[in-house]
């Protein structure tokens, strides 16, 4: 397969433009995210989820935030409305597969076959409330479990999870789109817990950095921090598909093409872009490149994980999880 643009893209609307079509066919960006902005209805978006990959000629991964809670684009009438990880918790491993095959089946029928879950960061009594109680527990080993559910869920369905943030952003205070966020646990406190849940899930195809300075670690954030990116692949075990955090967070510093760079050079395979908007993203796709061969080997890797769904009966399953959630 020839090597992509390192970049994953998104679009502004709920159509794809002529401009973006020519954008897109030139640039070959690897996959697509989608948000709030890019959905409106079912049809719409098989539609939308059709386009980009026609605008590409092949069958790019297209990818989404859908967590539940706050943190949802697929929502009511069209969608299922689901509470937020946390709040679920306590219904347990089967209730979180649940949750997530069904969210999965939900996905695959509009045609996208990513979804950036599960968060693998700990609730702490002061993690700042933007992450929370997007979290799936307080302590690595009920949310490496739950993940692990959640994970297994959505593999279920035909999509591809992305596990986030990794190394870890549970204690983090600060929004980091706002700024980046300090955390001075010392290595042993962050290796025996807030490491714990990514390498127990080590195996999964894709992960997402947290923009994140460990000062135990680094002056740099994780995401453009060579030493961090060292460290997940060799102490987390984590050689899948690393793609950064979204690049014009405000946590990073520089241009957002020197952030591109940055995190390129850290050791991050894919560069996440989510403004979409041509101006920005085209100084960042000509700043990352074109994927590197061990990137492409990754990348490749992730896209076996997208099998054949287990169509399961979805009325069923969802009275099943009711039951659990209620209970």
């Amino acid at each position: 397969m020839s090597h992509s643009a390192t970049i994953l893209g998104g679009i502004t609307g709920t159509e794809l433009t002529t401009a973006e079509r020519d954008f897109f066919r030139a640039a070959d960006p690897w996959g697509f995210i989608l948000f709030g902005r890019n959905v409106e209805s079912p049809d719409q978006l098989r539609r939308l989820t059709a386009d980009l990959r026609e605008a590409v000629g092949r069958d790019a991964l297209i990818t989404v935030d859908q967590e539940g809670g706050r943190v949802q684009r697929l929502r009511a009438p069209h969608w299922q409305e689901w509470p937020a990880p946390l709040d679920q918790a306590a219904a347990g491993p089967r209730a979180m597969w649940l949750r997530y095959y069904l969210i999965g089946q939900e996905l695959r029928d509009v045609g996208i076959d990513s979804d950036c879950a599960p968060t693998l960061d700990i609730a702490q009594a002061d993690t700042h409330p933007f992450l929370r109680n997007r979290c799936f527990g307080t302590d690595p080993i009920s949310v490496a479990d739950l993940g692990r559910s959640a994970a297994d869920g959505l593999i279920a369905a035909g999509v591809v999870p992305v596990m986030k943030h990794i190394p870890g952003h549970g204690r983090a205070v600060a929004d980091s789109h706002l700024g980046l966020p300090t955390v001075t646990a010392t290595m042993d406190e962050l290796d025996i817990f807030d490491f714990a849940p990514f390498r127990a899930l080590s195996d999964l195809p894709i992960g997402m950095t947290a923009h994140i300075r460990f000062t135990a670690l680094d002056d740099a954030p994780a995401t453009a921090s060579p030493t961090v990116i060292d460290l997940i692949r060799r102490r987390i075990g984590f050689d899948g598909l690393l793609m950064t955090d979204d690049i014009t967070m405000n946590a990073l510093a520089g241009t957002e093409p020197e952030r591109a760079t940055a995190s390129i050079a850290a050791g991050c395979d894919i560069v996440l872009h989510c403004n979409g908007t041509i101006d920005s993203m085209e100084p960042v796709v000509a700043a990352a490149g074109t994927m590197s061969p061990q990137a492409q080997r990754r990348a490749d890797a992730a896209l076996t994980w997208r099998d054949t769904p287990e169509e399961l009966d979805r009325t069923a399953l969802l009275a099943e999880w009711q039951s659990l959630t209620t209970a």
